[in-house]
């Protein structure tokens, strides 16, 4: 009979264990804020005219991590040299590919609002190649695939991205990629949860 229950038991934590799963390192109560996290506050709400959020409320353990991050974050969302739409089509790659809930339910929306269409968002949510990008958009595309999967890109898709957006471009490309991992690596190891309306995405096959 033990042996039933605590097989009973493992099975159970298995089921509900992801969903009563914790976060890791949560936010920093701002009361609770030594010097530096309060002066890395007061340039994020300087420069983004909010106080801290998200992913940044969880790199705020390491304030000048978190500083960092949000100044990469500053240009190469905003200004970056691929222009804001294309880089909400790389963004969700890296979503995607990390399998990432918050940075797609925050960027999912963003994107269609920027231009991407549709089908272009359904696609990659299925992890499926989409149909009818413009030649823009099956550059970024490629050239984030490529450095997800394979860790570096093809000659034939370097040579068309610089062809394109020039070096500056492609090393921007690059640094959307990177930035966006470096945010969904952090969610990802915190389990930082979403929204209670969010949708989480689904999940692959390892």
């Amino acid at each position: 009979m033990s042996k039933l229950l605590t097989a009973g038991a493992v099975v159970l934590s298995l089921i509900v264990g992801p969903a009563l799963a914790q976060e890791r390192f949560p936010p920093v109560p701002p009361d609770k804020y030594d010097d530096a996290q309060k002066k890395a506050a007061e340039e994020f709400l300087a420069a983004r005219k909010r106080p801290v959020y998200g992913p940044f409320a969880r790199l705020m353990h390491s304030p000048e991590v978190m500083t960092v991050a949000r100044q990469m974050g500053d240009h190469l969302r905003f200004k970056s040299g691929v222009g804001t739409t294309l880089s909400e089509l790389v963004i969700l790659v890296t979503a995607r590919e990390w399998s990432q809930d918050y940075e797609w339910d925050v960027h999912a929306p963003i994107a269609l609002k920027e231009g991407i269409k549709a089908e272009i968002v359904e696609a990659i949510r299925d992890g499926r190649r989409p149909a009818g990008m413009s030649d823009d958009e099956e550059i970024c595309y490629d050239f984030s695939i490529e450095l997800h999967r394979n860790k570096r890109v093809s000659d034939a898709t370097y040579a068309r991205a610089e062809k394109r957006f020039g070096k500056k471009g492609v090393v921007d490309l690059i640094g959307i990629n990177g930035y966006y991992s470096l945010l969904a690596m952090a969610m990802n190891t915190d389990r930082m949860p979403i929204s209670p309306e969010g949708k989480k995405l689904p999940r692959f096959p390892e």
